[in-house]
């Protein structure tokens, strides 16, 4: 079974900068594309950013600039640098990869979820 957990969350002021960290866990497992969701309260969820094994990315317009989402293969782990956040990037963030087995897949994975919240 493949997991992720995400860590980093937590609050931080706007303009200030956070960075949320996801590691994939398990045995006889490949990723190739990996992304961070959120969801606010009361909405639904949301893409933020994804990224291919080889480097491709790729950004909701409304993080275009701010955040960056960067992956260690070797680690398996998936990074995102949001810096000057503001006040509506407060949600849940949500770290979720493409799996393949040696014993089938593709399959899609989530992440428990990290709160961020970011203060005025």
């Amino acid at each position: 079974q493949v997991q992720l957990v995400e860590s980093g969350g937590g609050l931080v002021q706007a303009g200030g900068s956070l960075k949320l960290s996801c590691a994939a866990s398990g045995s006889g497992f490949s990723t190739n594309y990996m992304a961070w969701y959120r969801q606010a309260p009361g909405k639904q969820r949301e893409l933020v950013a994804t990224i291919t094994g080889g480097g491709s990315t790729n950004y909701a317009d409304s993080v275009k600039g701010r955040f960056t989402i960067s992956r260690d293969n070797d680690k398996n782990t998936v990074h995102l640098q949001t810096n000057s956040p503001k006040p509506e990037d407060t949600a849940v963030y949500y770290c979720y990869a493409v799996v393949r087995k040696l014993t089938g897949g593709p399959f899609g994975v989530w992440g428990q979820g990290a709160l961020v919240t970011v203060s005025s």
